[in-house]
């Protein structure tokens, strides 16, 4: 499974990079008002540190917008997937973009059936928020199972991304399901490395590594 990073923060993407554990970023504006930078200079800085999918999410929710905004986004890099949210003025993007060959990511998904209108418009990534399925009393997990059945039933070709993940189970279980990817903050990549059994093994190992020199 591909574990994207779900971050603007250069600095949060440059230090899991360095350990090679990423396989591509998304953003939404949320983050990137977050850093206070603007889209089109974080994108090239962002698309220069990974080397794989960067997700750019467009602000208008009408196609033409939508459309004219996912145009420039794509020309800033070949890496760029344009994020659009899974509505019907949206999904009429999302086939102009899949003609032209710009890739997209579906994002805002919350039922098997949305999914399926995504990948029949030609969507290169649908994105399902789990943690926010989780947070209304819905098993997020629940819908990607869901999901590889359909996809897999009728070979579609859109990868699911499994979004709003908020801790290491969510992602062990969608590596489970056979989700081709998930996008994790930069804390739960941190949290994905924790085991108390390895650090006191690396504690007891240093300790009797002290004992050598003596």
């Amino acid at each position: 499974m591909q574990i994207f990073i779900d971050s603007a923060d250069v600095r949060e993407i440059r230090e899991a990079a360095s350990m090679g554990v990423i396989d591509g970023c998304t953003t939404n504006p949320s983050l990137v008002a977050k850093v206070g930078r603007k889209l089109e200079e974080l994108i090239p800085e962002i698309c220069s540190i990974v080397d794989g999918p960067v997700s750019a999410e467009v602000l208008s929710t009408d196609v033409d917008g939508m459309v004219a905004e996912g145009r420039i986004l794509a020309k800033i890099h070949k890496n760029v997937v344009v994020k659009i949210p899974l509505i019907g003025e949206g999904l009429k993007a999302v086939r102009i973009f899949t003609a032209e060959g710009i890739k997209t990511n579906v994002t805002l998904c919350f039922s098997p059936m949305q999914a399926l209108l995504a990948a029949k418009a030609g969507a290169t990534y649908i994105s399902p928020f789990v943690g926010r399925l989780d947070d209304i009393q819905y098993d997020g997990m629940e819908l990607i199972e869901q999901l590889v059945t359909i996809y897999e039933n009728y070979g579609f070709n859109t990868q699911i991304l499994v979004a709003s993940v908020r801790g290491p189970m969510h992602l062990v279980q969608s590596a489970l399901i056979g989700a081709h990817c998930s996008t994790v903050p930069f804390s739960v990549i941190g949290q994905l490395l924790k085991h108390p059994l390895t650090d006191a093994g690396l504690e007891k190992f240093l300790a009797d590594a002290k004992k050598m020199k003596a």
